[in-house]
This record gives C-alpha cells, sequence and structure tokens, in this order.
C-alpha cells in the first residue's frame, strides 16, 4: 500500500492545498493530510479551527486521515504512520529551493521515505495561505479572496472581518 504525508500549516486553507489532496488520492493508496505547528510562525486560526476547516472542504474518504502533529519532523511523523511519501507543493523558484534542501535532510533522515512534488496549475500557482491573508481588509476584499479559498473558510474570514 502506498502512503503519503501531505503536511502544512493549512493557516488559512486554501484552494490550492485542496488541489495538493485531491492529487493526493490519486496518486496514493492513503494520504494523511496533517497540521504541523512551527513556533517560529503567528497563526489566524487555531489547530482545531483549521481541523475542522479541513474536515468540512475535504469529502470523507476512508483513505484520507486528517490530523495534527506536534514537536516532530515531518519526516518522523511520516515514519510513525508507516508511510513511504511525503507529498510536498511547488509553486516558485523559492519554494523549490526550500523544499530541495528538506527533501535531502528528508532523505539523511530517513532515506526509504521518498519526498514527492506537485506543480499545481498556473490558476492556482502563486497562491498562498500569506496571500490570502494580504487580500483581506480593502474594500471588496471579499470577492477578491472568496475564490481562493473553500466556503467554511471563506465564512470564518468574514465573520473575523466585521
Amino acid at each position: 500500500m502506498r502512503t503519503a504525508v501531505y503536511a502544512g500549516s493549512f493557516d488559512p486553507l486554501t484552494n490550492g492545498h485542496l488541489w495538493m489532496i485531491e492529487k493526493g488520492l490519486e496518486m496514493f493508496d492513503h494520504l494523511y493530510v496533517v497540521i504541523g505547528s512551527n513556533p517560529a510562525k503567528s497563526y489566524t486560526f487555531t489547530v482545531e479551527d483549521r481541523l475542522q476547516f479541513l474536515r468540512e472542504s475535504i469529502p470523507s474518504c476512508d483513505r484520507l486521515t486528517i490530523s495534527e502533529f506536534k514537536n516532530l519532523y515531518l519526516v518522523e511523523y511520516a515514519r510513525s504512520v508507516d508511510a513511504q511519501y511525503i507529498l510536498r507543493g511547488i509553486r516558485s523558484s523559492g519554494d523549490y529551493e526550500y523544499e530541495r534542501v528538506m527533501r535531502h535532510i528528508n532523505a539523511d533522515m530517513a532515506p526509504s521515505i521518498t519526498t514527492t512534488f506537485l506543480m499545481p496549475p498556473r490558476d492556482i500557482a502563486e497562491l498562498s495561505s500569506s496571500m490570502v491573508k494580504s487580500l483581506i481588509g480593502p474594500e471588496g476584499w471579499e470577492e477578491s479572496v472568496k475564490r481562493y479559498v473553500p466556503p467554511p473558510v471563506f465564512l470564518a474570514l468574514q465573520e473575523m472581518n466585521c
């Protein structure tokens, strides 16, 4: 059975993340979508909120596990669930450089786990959680943001900014 882990902060969850999850489910027999914690980041939503957004935005599937992990390297989490793959997205040359380094470090720590990269289609290639957050505020922000996030996230962003 081919098992992969797709991790992120998902703060907020975007349609780009959903595209990665959809492709991951096409490629692998089981996909773990997990929220990792980065102590250097400041989050807009709680982990519980982000888990709920994932559950509300992705159709239920017995081949999908949505979870979180703390105080653990991603590669160690992957090993703990017997995953053979880590799924990562590359949107830009900056992403490539960061992910290339991480791929090599992960391979040093767990040579049996393969990092697999996907490049999103052009219409969502520039989409990131940071970009979505930067659009919020000016008059009419709702129309801009609505196209980039799933409905549960959009509703939460509207409630926060009323």
